[in-house]
């Protein structure tokens, strides 16, 4: 069997190893936080017994994927006999940058190093490392059980055989990859954030209501959810974060983050994990109702 390790036991890093232990893979995943881990355990064992009430998965696969996954929280015995690692710490450069140092210390020469990163250049990843031919963006869509995308982005330095092996394994996890190329925001982020900066500019000049602009986006434009609802599934943290890559990158006022974004970050409502964005979540609750800061 195929071994290989996630970065980071968030929602990202749950649901890609979540995929790769489905399909067969051995997968450590890897969080300093042994209580991280556990609640992400417990987050793949609940989605993979949906997907068995659903008819998706038998019994036995749902057993043998979970039987396919350890954790650690040291990423130095986590990584050492990995032939794939994937990368899915929160979106920060530093962060990254760090680990991406100590997994090319950790990790055996042949491994892969990819990054779940949605907007940091691939160049500056690998730069952190001495095997930057080995290092690949592999961005997963949420929820990554669901969505089927696998956005590869290679960097100017990556080998070719690398990136077809990342297409050959995103085909085997009954994904459909597309490759990109390296540049701030690759395709998926460099169109959906300016879209939903747009929406939120468009909220703080009183051009219309939460409720008008996403209404209009999903019924007028078949998106199935508004931009504003998808800022608060992404975390308004990780836009703004997106969004600085963007103008920092470009170097044009095109690509500003909105202030309403900015000020929504500092007052630390960031959208579904923190139970208030644009909307307020209620656990248990599928009703959507407008953040009170936004009603008219």
């Amino acid at each position: 069997m195929k071994k290989m390790a996630v970065i980071g036991a968030g929602t990202m890093g749950n649901g890609i190893a979540h995929v790769f232990a489905q399909y067969g893979w051995r997968v450590t995943l890897i969080d300093v936080n042994g209580a991280q881990l556990e609640k992400a355990i417990n987050t793949i064992k609940k989605n993979l017994e949906r997907m068995q009430s659903k008819g998706t998965l038998t019994a036995e696969q749902v057993n043998a994927t979970l039987q396919n996954m350890t954790t650690n929280t040291s990423l130095t015995e986590g990584v050492q006999e990995a032939e794939l690692v994937v990368e899915a710490a929160t979106e920060n450069k530093e962060i990254k940058l760090n680990l991406f140092k100590a997994l090319d210390t950790a990790a055996p020469a042949h491994c892969i190093l990819a990054t779940n990163t949605s907007s940091i250049p691939i160049q500056t990843i690998a730069a952190a490392t001495r095997r930057p031919e080995k290092v690949i963006g592999m961005h997963f869509m949420n929820p990554v059980p669901v969505m089927k995308l696998v956005e590869i982005i290679t960097g100017p330095q990556t080998d070719q055989t690398v990136t077809a092996q990342i297409v050959s394994y995103s085909k085997a996890l009954q994904k459909v990859p597309c490759v990109v190329n390296d540049f701030p925001g690759f395709i998926a982020n460099r169109i959906l954030m300016p879209m939903i900066n747009e929406a939120i500019c468009s909220l703080q000049e009183g051009v219309a209501g939460v409720e008008e602009i996403d209404t209009i986006m999903k019924l007028g434009m078949a998106h199935p959810m508004g931009p504003l609802q998808l800022a608060d599934l992404i975390g308004l943290d990780v836009c703004l974060s997106i969004m600085q890559v963007l103008h920092e990158g470009f170097k044009t006022d095109k690509y500003a983050p909105a202030t309403l974004l900015e000020q929504l970050v500092k007052d630390g409502k960031l959208g579904i994990k923190t139970g208030e964005g644009f909307y307020q979540y209620t656990p248990g609750s599928k009703e959507l109702v407008v953040s009170s800061r936004f009603r008219q």
